[in-house]
């Protein structure tokens, strides 16, 4: 397409302008800043890896905050789909169902795409499931997100096998609709849990189809072989959850610790423990709890839930039983807990008549899931009053 100008000049004398006009594409891809990218890019493109798990994880750190803020979610809910479209492209390309110049012009960067989202996406998962972790069998689920967080920026070449991408495809849809879909429907619990499985499943089993529905190379069976392997691992984790080996996000223990006393004093909580030797100056609570007769053991723990979930907690108080060499549990006590506040829901239970011995409290939801531990050690009798220290929470 041409433009035709006109300028008379003196005399009657006409000068004809013709001016190509440029498509914006053509004129983006020659900007200066674009061609200087692209040369430092195929450069140093041996660390492309490392800078594209940098990138995405310092991204990840300025716009990350809590679990269940919606910004947050749609950010990561637009990581996945532009995951998705990314495995797509690079899957036609390879199918040669793309010729267009333009596209394919840039298809060596499309896996450096896939890199960058599934490192910021597993890199935010690291942290939330990292603030619910309680035991080191919830860490069963945790290594495995980090070791596809660092192992993703050495499989440049594996990504794209459709397979590979699929698996994980999956572990970031699924490890995202487990805490997306309670903090939407104000609800946890494990039919809630199976539901977002199943979500995700669809959600990855959809564009798994879409790519082999128009693929010149594939077959039925490479798309049931594929699935299978997802359905596989939907099953696995479906078990990580029952044993307990998932942390229970979007719920996470804040702060827990063992007082003398406790009370509520207008918004705030008035804790109570012995004063700390001068080498404790960070302590915060009764590792050692000595114990006097009439003495009561106050547990406080602060458990964090999305804005307007309600959850049942419950404070499961356990003695050491050396001869029978297990945890023998004395009581149960729990109560409601309401979300949204940004330090965690405040409560407290506590014990009167305590024998000494090594104890621990596993702070759990109604449904038996883990969120955390206070272990402590009652010694009986002293002859002078401990000195006590107050803080507020």
């Amino acid at each position: 397409m041409c433009i035709n100008d006109t300028v008379t000049l003196g005399d009657g004398i006409v000068v004809f302008f013709v001016m190509k006009k440029k498509s914006v594409t053509t004129t983006l891809l020659s900007h200066p800043f674009v061609k200087k990218t692209s040369e430092l890019y195929f450069r140093h493109k041996r660390y492309a890896p490392l800078l594209s798990f940098t990138g995405g994880f310092a991204l990840d750190a300025f716009t990350l905050s809590r679990i269940d803020l919606l910004r947050d979610n749609l950010i990561m809910l637009g990581y996945l789909l532009l995951l998705g479209f990314l495995i797509v492209l690079v899957n036609f390309i390879n199918d040669d169902r793309i010729s267009k110049p333009q596209v394919l012009k840039y298809a060596e960067w499309y896996p450096l795409g896939i890199q960058f989202l599934l490192g910021g996406l597993f890199s935010k998962y690291v942290i939330f499931y990292f603030q619910s972790a309680a035991l080191s069998k919830n860490w069963v689920f945790i290594l495995l997100l980090i070791v596809v967080l660092v192992g993703n920026e050495f499989i440049k070449d594996k990504l794209t096998n459709l397979k590979f991408q699929g698996l994980l495809y999956f572990l970031a849809s699924f490890s995202f609709f487990i805490f997306a879909v309670p903090v939407l429907l104000k609800s946890m619990n494990a039919l809630v849990f199976v539901f977002s499985g199943l979500l995700s499943l669809v959600f990855v089993g959809t564009t798994i189809y879409f790519i082999f529905k128009n693929s010149k190379s594939l077959s039925i069976v490479d798309f049931r072989h594929t699935m299978g392997l997802i359905g596989g691992f939907f099953l696995l984790f479906n078990l990580f959850y029952f044993l307990n080996w998932i942390p229970p996000v979007p719920l996470s223990l804040k702060e827990g610790g063992i007082y003398h006393h406790v009370h509520r004093q207008g918004d705030r909580y008035v804790l109570r423990f012995e004063k700390g030797a001068w080498y404790q100056p960070f302590k915060r609570a009764d590792n050692e709890f000595h114990y006097s007769t009439g003495d009561t053991v106050f547990c406080f723990t602060s458990v964090f839930a999305p804005t307007r979930l309600e959850k049942k907690i419950v404070h499961q108080w356990q003695i050491r039983n050396d001869k029978q060499d297990k945890w023998i549990t004395s009581d149960r006590l729990g109560f409601r807990i309401y979300g949204g506040r940004d330090g965690g829901y405040r409560g407290y239970t506590y014990k009167k008549n305590i024998q000494p011995g090594k104890w621990r409290v596993d702070v759990r939801t109604e449904d038996d899931l883990l969120l955390g531990r206070i272990s402590f050690t009652v010694i009986p009798g002293q002859a002078a009053p401990v000195e006590l220290k107050t803080i507020f929470r």
